[in-house]
């Protein structure tokens, strides 16, 4: 596009030329901020790099219960003290080698229930390892490809999967269907569906 036609004409002054005097081109100075640039981005890579996917979220962690202090205070321990063992708890966070994972009871929740189910932590998470998310948003192919290698790896004992009672959610067993049929394991799945209110409004007891 040409502009210098447009400048004596523009009704709105939009367009003029401005003169000024400007330091000459230094091409040393310029190595030098590319030098420090580049110096500042390897430093951001190494804080980060000790991190699963560079996010805080996704480091492992597992927790020891103390003892709580509820008595004391009388309030019932069951409605105050968490019940989760281990972190992250999103499915797309935990490795399919995370140690946590081992010979263990797995429990494939529906990220909505949680909210819903008053009583989560004291009647589902006990002994189970918690591996949340949302069929409905989150790569449903990743998560068969993840769940099988954690069926074909991990020695799962048994599944229990909870979903709300939407459509949307329907999907999540189907998916771990899929992915003990590509590991070629068969592991005993419960299945509980959560109404929006908060109620067991399915229990399906544990089928192989």
């Amino acid at each position: 596009m040409v502009l210098e036609p447009c400048i004596g004409e523009c009704p709105q002054g939009a367009l003029k030329i401005v003169e000024r005097v400007a330091e000459d081109f230094d091409e040393k100075a310029v190595e030098e901020y590319l030098k420090e640039l580049e110096q500042k981005e390897k430093g951001e890579e190494n804080r980060t790099e000790n991190l699963p996917c560079g996010c805080p979220s996704a480091e492992i962690k597992t927790f020891t219960k103390a003892n709580s202090s509820c008595e004391s205070a009388n309030i019932p321990s069951e409605i105050t003290e968490s019940a989760l063992g281990h972190w992250p708890v999103q499915i797309r966070l935990i490795p399919v080698n995370a140690s946590f994972l081992k010979d263990a009871d797995i429990l494939v929740t529906a990220d909505c229930v949680p909210v819903a189910y008053p009583s989560f932590h004291s009647d589902f998470i006990k002994n189970r390892i918690v591996m949340l998310g949302c069929p409905k948003f989150d790569d449903t192919d990743s998560y068969v490809e993840k769940f099988t290698e954690i069926f074909r790896t991990a020695g799962i004992k048994s599944v229990t999967v909870l979903i709300m009672e939407v459509p949307c959610c329907s999907g999540l067993p189907g998916i771990l269907k899929r992915a003990m049929d590509m590991a070629k394991v068969n592991i005993p799945m419960k299945q509980i569906v959560i109404s929006s209110s908060g109620k067991i409004v399915l229990n399906l007891g544990a089928t192989s």
